[in-house]
């Protein structure tokens, strides 16, 4: 189920949440069982390309410490736009992207052949972290964004990923970072401080996402802490921006709008009264003071990246 989507998000689902800061926020979307990946695909799509500034720089601080990989593998890839980005970065690498969606896995094999890294790479489909038994060998470097979260034992599923890793490969996995920002605090109706209160019940929804899913096992979220425990040294970790001031280019726009959409369908219930009726005219195409229209839309998100590195 590594649906992930990547979006940023966490959440496919919510891509851009994905991530507790996923920017979803959590991106809960947990439900996923039931999404369909085909038709989500495009929107997966063009958040992940969004967040493509933000995926640079972390690639970036990979490569200051991972040299000439052989293999790296996408756990929870999506629809591969950060898979392209690693056959761009590293391109003496075999690149594998690995997730649960066929639908998705075809549109990043076509990606990686509009890149001209076709012949490098490959897909595995199935369920993490077993499908990652089925790797023909050891990875120099496992990168899982915002797809771990999706698995009930985070902690087993860390050790499973360290060992599919090379003796001195490296584990890098996208959680946590702050929810994303697309609006002020006082949007001159409603309630000022919406997003704050949006956050709050993403929080609520994830953590019964978290226990719900099969064989939970409540962890601490200390990322470097779960890295060691799960036998990795030279744990590190680095938050990377995603910064779109207003005015912001169409796709943002598009984004904002599709985001505070699913927000409003996925979590209306849960608002209050007077939350639900401000986000309904956010997202209203024939308000003028809805984010299709508002000149001070924005977008701004933190992703933090954590990684460490199996001992030789």
């Amino acid at each position: 189920m590594a649906h992930h989507h990547h979006a940023p998000g966490h959440d496919e689902h919510r891509p851009e949440h994905d991530g507790h800061g996923h920017g979803h926020g959590h991106g809960h979307g947990h439900d996923h069982e039931h999404l369909d990946w085909a038709e989500l695909a495009p929107l997966l799509e063009s958040q992940a390309e969004l967040f493509t500034p933000l995926y640079e720089r972390a690639l970036a601080w990979l490569a200051k410490e991972v040299t000439e990989p052989g293999l790296i593998v996408d756990a929870g890839s999506g629809p591969g736009v950060i898979s392209g980005l690693f056959a761009e970065t590293f391109p003496g690498a075999r690149i594998v992207a690995v997730d649960g969606s066929e639908p998705l896995l075809e549109r990043a094999r076509a990606r990686a052949e509009r890149l001209g890294a076709g012949d490098r790479f490959d897909t595995l489909t199935g369920d993490m972290p077993g499908v990652l038994a089925e790797l023909d060998y050891p990875a120099d470097l496992l990168w899982a964004s915002r797809s771990i979260h999706h698995l009930g034992d985070q902690g087993a599923a860390l050790a499973a990923c360290v060992e599919r890793l090379a003796p001195g490969g490296t584990l890098a996995v996208m959680e946590g970072g702050l929810p994303a920002r697309f609006l002020p605090r006082d949007i001159g109706f409603g309630r000022p401080g919406l997003h704050a209160r949006i956050d709050a019940v993403e929080e609520e929804r994830f953590t019964r996402m978290r226990e719900e899913l099969p064989g939970s096992v409540a962890q601490a979220e200390d990322w470097p802490a779960l890295l060691t425990a799960a036998g990795l040294h030279h744990t590190r970790s680095r938050t990377f921006l995603l910064d779109l001031p207003s005015p912001v280019p169409d796709r943002a726009r598009a984004y904002v709008v599709e985001s505070l959409t699913r927000t409003r369908d996925m979590l209306g219930e849960h608002l209050d009264p007077e939350d639900r009726a401000t986000l309904d005219r956010l997202v209203d195409p024939d308000d003028p003071a809805s984010v299709h229209h508002r000149p001070d839309v924005f977008v701004l998100a933190a992703h933090t990246v954590h990684s460490g590195v199996r001992p030789v």
